[in-house]
């Protein structure tokens, strides 16, 4: 290892871990302390406006002290700050256990706030909007690339400072989140019968609307009858909110 490439290592693992790292000597450390908190504040602003309900439930000292576990032990695989996000996902995923100030939901809750974010910036577009049919049924539709149904084991969507549950209760939360053609990024609480429906539609080899329905009608064994109705209302309402587009022929 050259020279500059010894003192390149020094300052990085400086920047990481100043509490670990008696500096890099020669350079002085008023200096130093520039690029450690200019590192440290940019990541943290990020990570604070990027995730800003996770960032609600942590004091000051406890978020700080999370921010800079990241930086120690997570290596970041891309040198562009929109990814940041991402990698602190992983982080909080695979690196980040057994800290008693974390609520059991941090994951799941990382991951719903991530989601939004990688929405924002999706670089896919909604095709222009066509005239339903008559019958919206007869159409065939597709699962929009900016449509992205998930489940969590906790209800997400209603955790805040205030709403803390401190275990699952069984009951899996299923949403919808979704940038429509204002490119604005909302989302839609929805059952598991819902979340079926949209698995049937991201499905290449899947029929028209009607025989979608079918297909639930026969898993749930009952009569196609049964579903068409709510279902007819269910599909008109999804894509008037750009969650289902028309398919390609």
């Amino acid at each position: 290892m050259n020279n500059f490439q010894h003192v390149q290592r020094e300052l990085t693992q400086f920047i990481r871990n100043p509490d670990a790292s008696s500096g890099v000597p020669g350079i002085e450390g008023r200096r130093l302390a520039i690029y450690r908190d200019l590192f440290f504040n940019n990541i943290n602003g990020f990570l604070s406006n990027g995730f800003p309900v996770c960032r609600s439930l942590y004091s000051d000292s406890d978020w700080d002290s999370m921010v800079r576990d990241f930086m120690i032990r997570h290596q970041c695989a891309s040198p562009y700050f929109l990814k940041i996000a991402e990698e602190f996902l992983e982080y909080l995923q695979h690196q980040r256990s057994g800290i008693d100030v974390d609520p059991p939901f941090l994951a799941e809750l990382a991951h719903y706030e991530w989601v939004e974010l990688a929405l924002d910036v999706a670089v896919d577009e909604l095709p222009s909007a066509v005239e339903p049919p008559s019958d919206i049924l007869d159409a065939r539709w597709r699962l929009s690339s900016l449509a992205w149904p998930l489940a969590y084991g906790f209800p997400v969507h209603q955790i805040s400072r205030d709403n803390r549950p401190a275990e699952v209760t069984g009951d899996i939360t299923y949403i919808v989140v979704y940038r429509n053609r204002a490119d604005s990024v909302e989302f839609l609480e929805i059952n598991a019968v819902t979340a079926r429906l949209l698995a049937l539609f991201d499905d290449a080899s899947s029929h028209n609307a009607y025989g979608v329905l079918k297909g639930i009608a026969a898993e749930l064994g009952v009569e196609p009858e049964a579903v068409v109705g709510f279902g007819r209302e269910l599909v008109a309402q999804l894509v008037g909110l750009d969650i289902l587009i028309v398919a390609e022929s």
